[in-house]
């Protein structure tokens, strides 16, 4: 959904919390699947690879061909560290049980320290007409969407914050 599409709405807040729960279903089914007919423990990191080269192929001509926006705007999220996770716990345990507590909680943990060197080079702060904001903030005035809600931009200032000032491992424990 639109919590992946654009680089300055990957926040380390909703954006950690939403995404991997949101796309884990589709690697864990292909999994099962994989596991069940064939005995193969790499279901979800197929199911993940071909979700990410369609996503890059939509990226691509949508977006960069059709509008112009920078592929650095809109890049999808990594998620194959995670499959890779799920994978290995079903290899190694053979229990649907086990892969889905344990290796679901190390698809939640692990996506946003997969996601960071992309995503980092975007959140450095810079100047910009007077105001303290980040790259990706900045793309996001500079390349506006239509009917984008601008209370995304706020989500800095939300409720997380009584965790303290680091709450991207919170966010990443709730997805988990």
């Amino acid at each position: 959904g639109d919590w992946d599409f654009w680089s300055d709405w990957k926040d380390r807040r909703l954006w950690v919390t939403v995404t991997p729960i949101v796309l884990v279903t589709f690697p864990a089914a292909i999994q099962a699947w994989a596991w069940e007919k064939f005995r193969n423990p790499w279901g979800a990191t197929i199911a993940v690879l071909a979700l990410l080269f369609g996503e890059w192929v939509n990226r691509y001509f949508n977006f960069w061909g059709w509008t112009y926006f920078p592929i650095n705007f809109v890049f999808p999220a990594v998620l194959v560290p995670g499959a890779i996770l799920l994978d290995t716990f079903l290899m190694l345990s053979g229990s649907y049980l086990f892969t889905a507590i344990v290796g679901g909680m190390a698809w939640g943990l692990v996506f946003y320290p997969g996601n960071w060197p992309m995503i980092a080079p975007l959140h450095v702060p810079v100047e910009y007409n007077g105001m303290l904001m980040s790259i990706a903030d900045i793309q996001g005035y500079n390349y506006v969407r239509t009917g984008t809600p601008e209370y995304i931009r706020m989500v800095e200032k939300g409720t997380l914050r009584t965790f303290g000032k680091d709450v991207a491992p919170v966010s990443a424990f709730f997805s988990a």
